[in-house]
């Protein structure tokens, strides 16, 4: 796990075997060809993928430092949102890129949140067998979740995230100061990331965000820094014991089977991932209080020792109603990439900080899960 505080240090290490261990670093944007070079990573040309919200905004002051150190940028800036998780616009980044002349160390930097690095990273795991990633997340979900453990990938019909790769990246630079430019929407849904790292770690990290999410909320930069900090450290140490969710990483689903279920069957962009986050682990709590009663869990509130963390995730406050019918919901699910011959695989909680997967799960706890999202 990471310091106590981001002031004690600006490093979170990802060990990983044969040679793959990176850093997460937090710094300014502007210091990023020193971590490049620290990293090493050629200086030379270099690719840049962003998104049209984050482009006006850090693109340029980032190319002209990039210029100054003796790089050489090409940037591609696709448009922002789900829509982008596409084979079409990953054929149009591997049409530029391999227009450009580039070889197998031209680095890719990931300049945005967790579209752009799932999109670019896939680029960069693919083009030419594997390029060197670097992630620069600009959102709360890239920073703390995200940007964090290799993972890449798009959306296809059938389903979210089912074409992928694992490709770890040589760097992640988390410029905290780069959260005070979303949306609100944006920033308080992506903090369902940093919850269910809470939900998973135990009760003492969920009683210690619940006491500073209201200064998060308000954008308080130290109570923001300190969130992300936890959160990003105990996704690296999830990352370094599993690396390609063997066993433990796989917790790290906990809500996301409802959570992608919610996005496919609602549309993708109707909800932030955050928000279909939310909702699941909504759901998620719920079947875990009927996993661990032995029955369909039907009283209008949770068990006591879910009690801390359900007022954690309602904290949220995902005021969008779901409109998909259960029935709507329930196909979504089956085509889960998490899916096992023996059914769908639930990440559930015995209690905060003890998950464990289960495919034996009842379909009417299932629909109660539902319900108990639905409910305001």
């Amino acid at each position: 796990m990471p310091p106590d505080s981001p002031s004690t240090s600006r490093t979170i290490p990802v060990p990983l075997p044969g040679g793959r261990s990176y850093e997460i670093r937090f710094a300014p944007l502007s210091d990023l060809p020193g971590h490049l070079e620290r990293a090493g990573v050629r200086t030379g040309p270099c690719l840049v993928v962003t998104d049209e919200n984050v482009a006006p905004r850090y693109l340029g002051p980032l190319a002209r430092g990039l210029e100054r150190a003796g790089w050489r940028p090409a940037a591609r800036v696709v448009g922002a949102g789900e829509g982008s998780k596409s084979i079409e616009t990953l054929g149009a980044l591997y049409d530029w890129a391999l227009g450009l002349g580039i070889d197998r160390q031209t680095p890719l930097l990931a300049l945005g949140g967790g579209v752009v690095g799932d999109l670019g990273g896939l680029a960069a795991a693919t083009l030419l067998r594997g390029l060197p990633l670097v992630h620069l997340p600009t959102s709360v979900i890239a920073q703390v979740d995200s940007a964090i453990g290799g993972k890449t990938g798009v959306n296809h019909v059938a389903g979210k995230n089912l074409i992928g790769a694992f490709h770890q990246p040589r760097l992640v630079l988390v410029d905290v100061s780069t959260l005070g430019t979303l949306p609100d929407r944006e920033f308080r849904s992506g903090l369902a990331e940093a919850v269910k790292h809470a939900l998973l770690d135990g009760d003492e990290a969920v009683a210690r965000l619940h006491a500073i999410l209201g200064r998060v909320m308000a954008r308080d930069l130290n109570a923001v820094a300190e969130t992300v900090w936890r959160a990003a450290g105990f996704k690296a140490a999830v990352v370094s014991a599993d690396e390609q969710e063997d066993d433990q990483r796989a917790a790290l689903n906990l809500g996301h089977t409802f959570a992608h279920a919610i996005e496919k069957a609602e549309g993708y962009g109707r909800f932030t991932h955050g928000e279909a986050v939310a909702l699941g682990l909504r759901a998620a709590l719920h079947l875990s209080a009927s996993v661990g009663e032995g029955r369909v869990w039907d009283a209008p509130a949770l068990p006591d020792r879910f009690q801390r963390a359900s007022a954690l995730v309602r904290a949220l406050d995902v005021s969008s109603p779901l409109r998909a019918s259960d029935e709507a919901l329930m196909v979504a699910m089956e085509t889960d990439k998490k899916r096992t011959p023996s059914g769908l695989r639930f990440v559930v909680l015995d209690v905060p900080g003890a998950p464990r997967l289960t495919a034996d799960v009842p379909a009417g706890a299932v629909a109660a899960a539902w319900a108990y999202a639905r409910a305001r």
